[in-house]
């Protein structure tokens, strides 16, 4: 449960422990066991996609996005956080895939918030605008919030947490010096790619 926003307000012993307790998980979970999480409820999901966020395994990309896009219901949006920390162009095509499935739906209040969030993170990782469309007049993602019945959290004040928890994954790997060697730094980000052990 500590997995998420929770995760940032850890300090001390106390994050260096998890930093360390989530690095050898994720070092050491193999691609069965992470698909077997994949495939349980969003508790697992949640715990799976930091795991794959964490060691930089972007095999994992297009299962991810396929189970996001499926969806079926809320707290889906854990999934974004290894796509927010791969960082690329086809991580966004996954983020932009799902919106333009969900936001013409107002009746489905699920995780379009985390969704666009990520998108607007990447964006501003990658000096891109893929987000432009949906904010511009009679765009999505305006009509989607004009139209649901929900409050809907702001957009920009949620990236802000995308872009921390991030820089917390990729902390775990760079404060700790031991899990550094056979890591190549991830373009653009400064963050290694753990290499899981064979």
């Amino acid at each position: 449960m500590r997995l998420g926003a929770s995760s940032l307000r850890l300090s001390g012993p106390e994050r260096d422990l998890f930093v360390r307790e989530l690095v050898q998980a994720a070092g050491e979970i193999t691609p069965t066991e992470l698909g077997i999480l994949l495939e349980g409820g969003w508790r697992e999901r949640t715990t799976a996609s930091w795991l794959v966020a964490v060691s930089g395994r972007t095999d994992f990309r297009s299962h991810i996005g396929e189970l996001l896009l499926a969806s079926g219901g809320p707290y889906q949006g854990s999934l974004c956080i290894a796509l927010a920390t791969f960082g690329t162009s086809a991580d966004a095509d996954l983020l932009c895939a799902y919106l333009d499935r969900y936001l013409p739906e107002p009746g489905l209040i699920w995780d379009q918030t985390a969704v666009f969030s990520t998108l607007l993170h990447l964006d501003a990782v990658l000096g891109t605008e893929r987000a432009a469309p949906y904010l511009a007049p009679g765009g999505l993602w305006q009509q989607w919030t004009v139209t649901t019945t929900n409050t809907v959290r702001d957009p920009q004040e949620y990236q802000q947490v995308v872009g921390q928890l991030c820089s917390f994954a990729g902390d775990a790997l760079n404060s700790l010096p031991e899990r550094k060697p056979g890591a190549e730094p991830r373009p653009g980000t400064g963050r290694r790619v753990l290499r899981a052990p064979r």
